[in-house]
Order: C-alpha cells, then structure tokens, then sequence
C-alpha cells in the first residue's frame, strides 16, 4: 500500500467519524469509568475536522448521503 495522503486520511477520519458515538449518548451508565476519555476522543476528531475546515455536522450526510434525510431549509 502505499503511502496515504492528507486527503486520504482526512476521508478515513470522516467516515470513523461517523461511527463513533455522538457524545449526548456517552454516559457513565454505558461506558463505565472511560466515559469521560470516550469523550474526550469524540472531541479530538470533531476538532480535527474543524481543524481541517470540515463541519462535523456536515460528515455523515456527505459519508452517507443515500441514507441521510434532505435538509429543510
């Protein structure tokens, strides 16, 4: 394999991104002591993303879009 690009990395970001949980469903009752770090990880990525001018709103619907409802506005 050869090397990955920036963009390269930046889609495998987006797309782990879309699998990870969204942080109102982390809890200590679901991920025990290691909420606050699953947190923390959820922040990481969205700030990467803005980082990288990329709307962490905006990435499912862009990884997904055959199975993401059209905007209302």
């Amino acid at each position: 394999m050869s090397n990955p690009t920036n963009d390269d990395l930046i889609q495998a970001l987006k797309i782990a991104f879309c699998y990870m949980p969204k942080a109102i469903e982390v809890n200590k009752y679901e991920y025990g002591d290691r909420y606050q770090t699953v947190l923390d990880h959820i922040q990481t990525v969205r700030e990467t993303l803005l980082m990288n001018g990329i709307d962490p709103e905006e990435v499912y619907g862009e990884i997904n879009p055959d199975i993401t409802p059209n905007s209302s506005y």
